[in-house]
């Protein structure tokens, strides 16, 4: 239900004193209310002067998220037949997912087709360090060499990762950093493996939805009471600034559109609250936000909360809180045991490997190839979560998704072999038109730094000369951008 002023009666409190913030250059505007909470609103053009207002149209913000899956995908590998692309290069719609191209675990995304843009023909360019997962997640988004010391299971990139260099250039000046969520189990062998500062300067993932929810609206800063009203669910966040949101959903200079934005993104607040408090086992449950508090990975709730990590994502843009995002699903060779229509998978990582081990021997998994086409379908899934919820928010351009490019990766190109070559990339909006979307292409082998810089330029950043990026990565790397992948 949307929000409405005097929907609800007023919690008996002390008169909050809070007020809007108007946006500034970031174009981020703010409530504050009792206790200093800070709740960020969408994009509102009506809030800007008229002077600026043409001048912003022209400056939508772009954003860019990658979701990472491990173990590679069911396509085709040595003998094993193709499950995972589509079956023609060129145009792809609806209809050619859904029907010719259904047994296909991309078939799951056929309601977005006209905005997917899929990439095959790309490879890591440096070997591993003693582990093919590390060294694949190293490169991952970096492009970057894998160290010599520290090696193995413990090697690290040696650049920066494409979500750390658009946050740096693109994120509002009180927050530098991309937003860097994981979901799943941390078993200690191999971690986080996707956001890089810098040369083995890895970046740490948040886990917990609550603590990250916490973290954007200010709940931290709160009186302890109040916090603990808010985690027990006789208060929700928007009751914090319920006055300055009836003062703003009242103003007779907000548009429509920006009424509505304003709707879906309370909405959507409160949305997420019920969410954290809800969708837990029953024994969780009893416990309520605290129980949520110590989350540790179990593998029956990671579906759960990578829709909860990625409805965060989607605010976290709505409210202009960054400009990148990182979304890594399972630890560096995920572990995980699936649950999928009631039926609890082996291991992924050893359905990856076809064999029930985490080495090179052991006894074959009935229909390995066959459960891990599932498990693609299912990443497939959770991605179309993602986009779906990026569609929520309406924009100058069309939709929050039209205005991104949420990416859809895999630190391997298919498990069985961990092999470097044809990694996955299946791109969801269009960033604002850069991007040519409703298409299937095959880039041709390049080196996958070529992927990043035209997503880096996607988002609107530039070379010394003002045209695309072409440097992002290792520099012994040809440069350049994917051509294929722009619009013309």
């Amino acid at each position: 239900m949307s929000f409405k002023p005097n929907q609800r009666p007023m919690p008996q409190r002390p008169r909050p004193q809070g007020r809007i913030l108007r946006p500034g250059l970031g174009r981020r505007a703010f409530l504050t209310g009792l206790g200093g909470a800070v709740v960020g609103l969408p994009f509102l053009e009506s809030l800007l002067p008229k002077h600026q207002r043409a001048h912003a149209a022209g400056e939508q913000p772009r954003f860019a998220v990658y979701v990472r899956q491990a173990n590679g995908v069911a396509q085709a590998d040595k003998d094993e037949p193709e499950r995972f692309w589509p079956s023609q290069l060129g145009a792809i719609t609806q209809d050619s997912l859904a029907n010719a191209d259904k047994d296909r675990a991309v078939s799951e995304l056929a309601e977005f087709a006209d905005k997917l843009l899929m990439v095959r023909g790309t490879r890591f360019a440096f070997p591993g360090n003693g582990c093919g997962h590390s060294g694949g997640g190293n490169q991952c988004l970096t492009a970057a060499k894998v160290s010599d010391d520290p090696q193995g299971n413990k090697s690290l990139a040696m650049g920066e990762s494409v979500d750390n260099r658009i946050a740096k250039a693109l994120n509002p000046e009180n927050n530098s950093d991309p937003l860097t969520l994981y979901s799943g189990r941390m078993s200690g062998y191999i971690n986080e493996v996707l956001s890089y500062r810098g040369p083995k300067d890895l970046r740490a993932a948040d886990r917990n939805p609550w603590s990250v929810y916490t973290k954007m609206v200010g709940i931290n800063e709160l009186p302890e009471e109040v916090a603990a009203k808010i985690k027990a669910r006789r208060m929700s966040v928007n009751d914090l600034v319920r006055e300055q949101m009836q003062s703003l959903m009242s103003r007779p200079d907000l548009s429509t559109g920006d009424r509505t934005r304003l709707e879906i993104h309370f909405d959507a607040i409160r949305d997420l609250e019920v969410e954290l408090l809800c969708e837990l086992p029953p024994e969780e449950e009893l416990m309520a936000m605290e129980a949520q508090q110590g989350y540790n990975g179990e593998d029956a709730l990671i579906q759960t909360i990578t829709r909860m990590q990625m409805n965060l994502i989607a605010l976290a843009f709505a409210c202009d809180y960054t400009r990148a995002a990182t979304l890594q699903i399972g630890d560096g060779n995920d572990g995980t045991q699936y649950t999928i229509d009631g039926v609890q998978f082996p291991r992924y990582h050893q359905i990856s490997h076809r064999i029930f081990s985490d080495g090179s021997e052991g006894d074959p998994i009935p229909d390995a190839q066959g459960k891990h086409h599932v498990i693609d379908r299912e990443h497939a899934k959770m991605f179309k979560h993602l986009l779906e919820r990026l569609s929520l928010y309406s924009t100058e351009g069309g939709t929050l998704l039209d205005d991104s490019v949420a990416i859809w990766c895999n630190d391997l190109g298919a498990g069985v072999s961990h092999t470097y070559k044809n990694v996955p990339w299946i791109c969801a909006g269009s960033c604002g038109g850069f991007l040519k979307t409703g298409q299937y292409i095959d880039a041709g082998d390049v080196t996958h730094n070529k992927f990043h810089n035209t997503i880096l330029s996607a988002v609107g950043l530039t070379n010394g000369e003002g045209g695309h990026v072409d440097d992002f990565g290792d520099p012994e790397l040809e440069p350049g951008v994917i051509p294929e992948m722009i619009a013309g």
